[in-house]
């Protein structure tokens, strides 16, 4: 793959995962404890869809090539 092209899909990439950034904690799922003055957050349901799509990526990025 040539360097402006990798550019260019690397752009796209960080794009959505700074979209995708902006709903962080907001989906359903996503375990929040609040005890005091700590707070715990673990993004399960976040970390689950982004593995999905960063798979879906890397498997059209190889099979494309």
């Amino acid at each position: 793959m040539e360097l402006p092209k990798m550019l260019m899909v690397l752009g796209a990439v960080l794009l959505i995962v700074g979209l995708l950034w902006q709903v962080v904690g907001k989906i359903p799922g996503d375990i929040v404890v609040k005890k005091g003055n700590v707070t715990f957050f673990f993004p399960i349901v976040t970390s689950i869809i982004i593995s999905i799509l960063l798979s879906l990526i890397f498997y059209f990025i190889g099979r494309f090539r």
